[in-house]
């Protein structure tokens, strides 16, 4: 399964939130936490579910401050980002 990252800023408080929001769509997006001081978090999203994850996020957008950001140098430190980079 091919997963396409997407990179977010949001408050910190909202972290457990848009993580539960994805757990609830099961099969759609793994979410991983790539730095909880910056509140910067990582949608790993599959190939398959990216018009569906797109979705949740606008909507998720309009309730809630957040921002769609380049990849941070953090992201590496994660050790399933280094899986993914490393089978790419």
């Amino acid at each position: 399964m091919e997963l396409e990252p997407i990179f977010l800023r949001l408050a910190p408080s909202d972290i457990a939130l848009v993580k539960f929001v994805f757990e609830s769509y099961e099969g759609v997006a793994v979410v991983r936490t790539v730095d909880r001081h910056a509140a910067e978090i990582v949608a790993l999203v599959s190939r398959d579910f990216l018009a569906v994850a797109r979705a949740i996020l606008a909507d998720l957008s309009e309730r809630i401050p957040l921002a769609e950001i380049p990849r941070p140098p953090e992201a590496g430190d994660d050790w399933l980002m280094r899986v993914l980079d490393d089978d790419s």
